[in-house]
């Protein structure tokens, strides 16, 4: 118990878009189980600190860096910093998404959130991906997770079910072409997560409640937390022989 209780000790890994939700209980996942973690967030980087400050707590070393996805050269930057701060790297999550289901960005038209979802949640995965992954590749190897979304591969009605369906299928599809282009040094997987309880889970209607009851076969919301014991086990040796996957956390859903 003790063994897995400290599984990752030592390595250095990055959780982009991890001050809230399903970022942020994979940066403490990992660093309860020994890991050296690069806390990120765009704007609400005093939350940041906060992940910062629990993962401290955990005798792990931990810094924050900021940076606008939506902008290649923060990107850029973004990598330089993380690679240096850390003195490399041996996991990247790419788990930043844009909200457009909550706050001021989901007033935006549908055109205008399909750009931001298409800025942020695809094109810097693919960036910090092809750029990440060089460097691991020189490095001597590494693994990188993506996250994708469950029903990105039955549809999802509306709005938002286009919209995320069609971005997060492209993160998914690109995952198993960055796995053959970046084999054997580097490990590329994705987690696809279904009906998990983040901001807007919490404070959704009946309607969509008494839906994820019925649609998942394991009765109940997932949390964060189900999502960050999966990046775990992609991110420790227990999962040297598997790459180019897409992996779910939904509960058992098919519909």
């Amino acid at each position: 118990m003790s063994d897995q209780a400290h599984e990752l000790a030592g390595l250095r890994t990055v959780v982009t878009g991890s001050s809230s939700g399903i970022g942020r209980a994979i940066a403490l996942e990992f660093g309860r189980a020994g890991a050296h973690v690069v806390v990120h967030a765009h704007h609400t980087v005093e939350k940041a600190e906060e992940t910062a400050a629990e993962l401290r707590a955990f005798g792990v070393e931990t810094t924050v860096l900021q940076a606008d996805l939506r902008k290649p050269a923060a990107i850029a930057l973004l990598v330089d910093e993380a690679f240096a701060t850390l003195g490399g790297v041996d996991v990247w999550v790419n788990n930043a998404g844009a909200d457009v289901l909550t706050g001021e960005q989901s007033k935006l038209s549908y055109d205008e959130k399909l750009q931001l979802l298409f800025e942020v949640d695809v094109r810097s995965t693919i960036l910090l991906t092809r750029a990440v992954g060089e460097r691991l590749s020189t490095q001597g190897g590494g693994a990188i997770i993506n996250i994708g979304w469950d029903q990105a591969e039955r549809g999802m009605e509306g709005d938002s079910g286009e919209l995320f369906g069609a971005t997060k299928a492209a993160v998914m599809a690109f995952t198993k072409s960055a796995a053959l282009s970046l084999a054997p040094k580097v490990r590329v997987n994705c987690i696809a997560p279904g009906w998990i309880q983040t901001a807007w889970g919490r404070d959704t209607s009946t309607k969509w409640h008494d839906r994820v009851l019925r649609e998942t076969p394991l009765g109940r919301w997932g949390q964060p937390e189900d999502v960050a014991h999966l990046a775990r086990f992609l991110a420790s040796p227990a999962a040297v022989y598997i790459t180019g996957q897409v992996l779910r956390v939904n509960g058992g859903a098919v519909r």
